[in-house]
């Protein structure tokens, strides 16, 4: 019963201490962690391939066939990183059908409100300032219960319709 209560983060950071700060304090908290070190990568976990993903049919089918044993329910992710900017991580799975519910939040070194309020515009739940500490993390569980939410409500729309017609 614990496995399927723990919630499943992806963190990526191209920063090997970064990396692996976060997933020690996510895995303190009980978390289940996989870490990534580009937004790329990030994107090929997820099964969004990142050439095809604008195309909404594409990154509708992809993540199924790409399905992992499990699923994500947050991202955690660095702003600047070589390749692919947390902020560019960020919108791609904000436009994508499949992905646009995962919350996402977005960690950086650099303290610059325009940035700062660019990612809370575009849709990152959080942005935190690093080092990220326990008291961010403690921050986390509120949108990844609400994101848990979200999931579960095509369920229970289909138990309320069915209870409707009985």
């Amino acid at each position: 019963m614990a496995p399927q209560q723990q919630f499943h983060v992806l963190a990526v950071d191209d920063s090997i201490i970064d990396r692996k700060l976060i997933e020690r304090l996510l895995k303190t908290s009980s978390y289940q962690v996989t870490v990534v070190d580009s937004g790329s990568k990030a994107l090929e976990f997820l099964g969004l391939n990142e050439d095809e993903q604008m195309d909404q049919d594409v990154s509708s089918v992809l993540p199924s066939d790409h399905e992992q044993d499990l699923e994500v329910n947050l991202i955690i992710t660095d702003y600047w990183m070589p390749g692919m900017t947390g902020y560019e991580l960020l919108r791609k799975i904000k436009q994508s059908k499949s992905l646009k519910d995962i919350p996402v939040v977005i960690m950086s070194s650099e303290n610059v409100p325009s940035r700062i309020n660019r990612c809370l515009k575009e849709g990152a739940e959080e942005f935190f300032l690093k080092p990220v500490q326990m008291s961010d993390v403690n921050k986390l569980k509120p949108h990844l219960l609400r994101g848990r939410a979200m999931e579960d409500e095509p369920i229970i729309n289909k138990i309320e319709a069915t209870l409707e017609v009985i």
